[in-house]
């Protein structure tokens, strides 16, 4: 798919234009995208038209897509620690999911470019003053003594992203995702008993099946393909003066012809708060071939999303955008038939994705922000049951999560209470699963395929 003649990479300027930076300096900006401009992509074409082809295969029903990370990243997270502990909790959910719903699991991470966040109000006050509001590291500082904007960020979420990248495909390189090892991943971190024997005897099956074939010589490539595996980065397509910088005309591998993509993400998606369809993140997000994604809540209105479905995919390639549904667990039932019975008629083919952690923020008995393991748990029980009486299908789930074992999300295997959340409460922006909850969330959704999958097999049961 080629970019629409009417489109460049700054097209998007002559659009209305929300969550915008200002800043004070314009000159110290332009110096700052002109490097940008220069530096070398982090990302290749190659990648890109890899996980759009794995998405593709996603909303036809032949894989499943786990999307997580961080709501919004600081640059102190890209260190080895951090790096090495999101990685494996990724890892380890998407051994759980592939061996509870028999299916390749498709891994994106929100890692490597999370770095700004939309606010609901530019400012906020603090100790009776009125100050910037924090967004994100690439933008403001989160002590509220730096909150102006600084353009020099943006050249620090270049380099940090390009660190953590960097260090990501070392790890995967190394061996760290070797599934023909599975029992080396410590699960040290699973203080439920019942859990982490449920999560040993998945590693027992997986290790006898790895050393059946090693036995009978499954053959040198599959065996290759078991010790790696693949892994895309995300982030939301905030701040388009950094994006469009980053978007470099290159050569499909596929079509042997110029393109357009964003070389800072393997994916990236439009939030809710930014989703307008004559808007500005709408305009540059049409014209760059990366798959892409659009947050859907309570008032996205059927006709938009197809409005919007059109307009970034004209030609309705199959999983060319990925639909992230986020209502709450009280709001599903009324919201999401209906738009996916105006998808359904319209003709396109997104992947269906269930966010259950933007719809269920709330705050603690202390005033503290945090998220209900039963209500995010409620939101996908719901998502997969109206997809199942709507003759849809789930494709995949979106979760804000952690490999640290920090307190945010109150309930899951460990009983959090609100009581517990300041033992360990780190986010400087919205709460986070942590890594014992992130696995407790894979186990129940492989439950249910387990179960699904049963019933079909065995339909009297």
């Amino acid at each position: 798919m080629a970019a629409p003649n009417d489109w460049t990479p700054s097209s998007w300027k002559s659009k209305p234009i929300v969550q915008d930076v200002v800043y004070e300096d314009q000159d110290h900006v332009d110096r700052v995208l002109n490097k940008l401009n220069r530096l070398p992509p982090m990302v290749s074409p190659q990648e890109i038209e890899k996980l759009r082809e794995q998405l593709k295969d996603v909303a036809l029903g032949k894989a499943f897509l786990l999307q997580g990370g961080d709501c919004a990243e600081l640059f102190d997270y890209c260190s080895q620690d951090p790096i090495e502990a999101k990685l494996k909790v990724l890892l380890q959910m998407s051994l759980v999911l592939t061996w509870g719903a028999r299916t390749p699991v498709v891994r994106v991470a929100r890692m490597a470019g999370q770095y700004a966040k939309p606010r609901s109000k530019p400012t906020e006050m603090y100790q009776g003053e009125e100050i910037l509001s924090f967004r994100g590291d690439n933008v403001n500082g989160f002590d509220p003594k730096d909150r102006k904007a600084d353009p020099e960020r943006l050249l620090g979420a270049y380099f940090h992203s390009a660190a953590t990248l960097n260090y990501v495909r070392a790890l995967l390189d190394s061996g760290f995702a070797d599934l023909h090892a599975p029992s080396n991943w410590n699960l040290n971190h699973v203080r439920s008993d019942a859990v982490r024997h449920e999560y040993q005897e998945i590693v027992s099956r997986l290790t006898d099946a790895f050393d059946y074939m090693q036995v009978v010589d499954a053959g040198s490539t599959q065996n290759a393909a078991l010790r790696s595996v693949d892994f895309f980065v995300a982030h939301e397509s905030l701040l388009l003066d950094y994006e469009s910088s980053l978007t470099r005309q290159l050569t499909s591998p596929s079509s042997k012809t110029k393109k357009w993509y964003n070389t800072g993400a393997h994916f990236l998606w439009i939030g809710d708060r930014t989703r307008q369809p004559d808007g500005a993140h709408i305009e540059y997000i049409r014209g760059i071939e990366n798959p892409v994604g659009v947050k859907v809540g309570p008032t996205t209105e059927p006709e938009k999303l197809v409005e919007l479905l059109d307009k970034i995919n004209p030609s309705k390639a199959i999983g060319k955008v990925t639909l992230i549904t986020r209502f709450g667990a009280d709001k599903v039932d009324k919201h999401l038939p209906a738009h996916i019975e105006a998808v359904r008629n319209s003709g396109h083919i997104p992947v269906w994705v269930c966010d259950p952690m933007h719809g269920n923020t709330k705050n603690a008995s202390g005033g503290v922000k945090t998220r209900h393991f039963v209500d995010i748990i409620q939101e996908l029980s719901q998502t997969l049951r109206v997809h199942k009486e709507c003759g849809s299908k789930l494709n995949g789930v979106h979760f804000e999560l952690t490999g640290d074992s920090v307190t945010e999300c109150v309930g899951g295997s460990m009983d959090l209470k609100d009581t517990d959340l300041s033992t360990n409460y780190q986010t400087y922006c919205d709460p986070r699963l942590n890594c014992h909850q992130s696995l407790d969330v894979a186990f129940l959704i492989a439950k249910y395929y387990q179960k699904e999958r049963i019933s079909s097999d065995f339909p009297s049961l």
